[in-house]
């Protein structure tokens, strides 16, 4: 592998592979760095281990010497560039969680060279690359962030199982630390994206991306309430998202769910909460929206109760299907899902669950639920979907056999009207 432009990209999970392969394939030589063992062998062996990303993709790459993966971090010496793809949780009383971006800093700091480029994507608080991570680098490696090497900020934007979710397409905004910076990431990343957006500093590049899941998370908080409320006045509030979506000015729709999931929209908007106290500011809007969405659980178990309720049952001793592990639709990414959320619940009233999710067939060791891990996907048929009180669909996957599961189930909780054109108007069927 020529070492002349080598791309360097650290942490191959949902954002990092993508765009290593994209790099690949736009004729980049590209290092994938990551301590996951399991994860490098299997690259290396053009294997995948994320849902919506071919095998076929992998092999190429790497059977065409474009692409090769280690858990070397000394190899970062030879990279021109090193952008890094690592997570940004949510640490005990919602603050931020650094320690993955620090410690990657840690890890490459030795290896820096004069010249190089270094961008950080994971989503942060404004300040971070040119404070905390500057720091760990220069710290490491006795060079100079704008002086000796390059240092950015460029936000990822991946949208895991969405098919218009084109890397290439999608425009990258770029934020360096110097004009110099700026200029040395808008050369890489023109290698492989259509579109840039330069900004004036890196701390607006991190303010975009809190920005835009902000967005996101405040507007279904809203949805999430006028559920709760319409709901108390007889209104179906996918009836009224939909009528009013046909608006073709002022409006967008955002959609109710059982909670929110996934790596950014629960956790983001907690870092410029935390970020804001450090300057004298309130976020309430922010929290409000925060207390909103984290209630929603709490509503779909009432909704069961409902249901159970209304065929003389109760949650306690009920047997409970869950229809769906994973944040989303489409993916295989359990990641900060409520579906977990919504199993603790359940299981604290008493009643037995289980799960079937055709993307999960294992339940993963994770941060948030590692006693969930090791549990295993229940096939779907008849009889078994018609020996469960309730079947409650909290990811609404398309590779799921809705039909069966409408004729066959005695009570059904539905939080994303995945059932509304089958079941409407039917007693055993409840949205939430």
């Amino acid at each position: 592998m020529s070492t002349g432009s080598l791309i360097g990209i650290i942490g191959l999970g949902y954002v990092g592979l993508p765009l290593s392969l994209r790099f690949a394939q736009c004729g980049s030589q590209v290092l994938g760095l990551d301590i996951d063992s399991a994860k490098v062998d299997k690259l290396n062996a053009g294997q995948t281990y994320i849902l919506h990303i071919p095998e076929e993709e992998i092999n190429a790459a790497v059977s065409k010497g474009q692409f090769r993966a280690t858990t070397d971090f000394s190899q970062a010496r030879e990279c021109t560039a090193l952008i890094i793809c690592v997570p940004t949780p949510l640490a005990a009383g919602n603050e931020p969680d650094l320690s993955y971006v620090l410690n990657t800093g840690r890890a490459i700091a030795p290896h820096l060279q004069k010249g190089q480029l270094v961008v950080l994507e994971s989503t942060t608080y404004p300040g971070t690359t040119d404070t905390e991570l500057r720091e760990v680098l220069e710290a490491g490696s006795g060079l100079v962030a704008g002086v000796d090497f390059h240092l950015a900020f460029s936000p990822e934007r991946e949208d895991p199982g969405n098919p218009l979710s084109d890397v290439s397409r999608i425009p990258k905004v770029i934020g360096g630390l110097t004009p110099a910076c700026q200029k040395k990431a808008m050369e890489v990343y023109g290698k492989a994206i259509q579109t840039l957006v330069p900004v004036d500093s890196c701390r607006i590049a991190e303010a975009v991306k809190l920005t835009e899941n902000i967005f996101r998370a405040v507007n279904i908080a809203m949805v999430n309430e006028l559920k709760v409320v319409y709901d108390k006045m007889g209104i179906d509030i996918w009836e009224v998202i939909a009528a009013a979506k046909t608006k073709p000015f002022g409006f967008m729709p955002f959609y109710p769910g059982p909670g929110l999931g996934g790596h950014c929209i629960p956790i983001d908007p907690f870092y410029l909460t935390w970020k804001a106290r450090q300057y004298g500011q309130e976020t309430r809007f922010i929290e409000l929206a925060g207390e909103v969405n984290t209630a929603m659980p709490a509503y779909v178990i009432q909704r069961c109760r409902e249901a159970l309720e209304s065929q003389r049952k109760e949650l306690k001793g009920s047997r409970v299907l869950l229809l769906g592990i994973a944040y989303k639709p489409n993916v295989d990414d359990d990641r900060e899902s409520p579906a977990y959320v919504l199993w603790e619940m359940l299981e604290s009233e008493a009643a037995t669950v289980a799960y079937h999710d055709p993307h999960v067939p294992v339940i993963r060791p994770s941060r948030e639920h590692g006693h969930f891990a090791g549990r295993e996907n229940l096939p779907l048929d008849a009889e078994t979907v018609a020996g469960f009180d309730l079947v409650l669909l909290a990811t609404n996957h398309q590779a799921v056999d809705y039909p069966l599961i409408a004729e066959n189930a005695r009570l059904i909780v539905d939080t994303r009207n995945a059932f509304g054109s089958l079941l409407k108007g039917q007693p055993h069927y409840f949205k939430a």
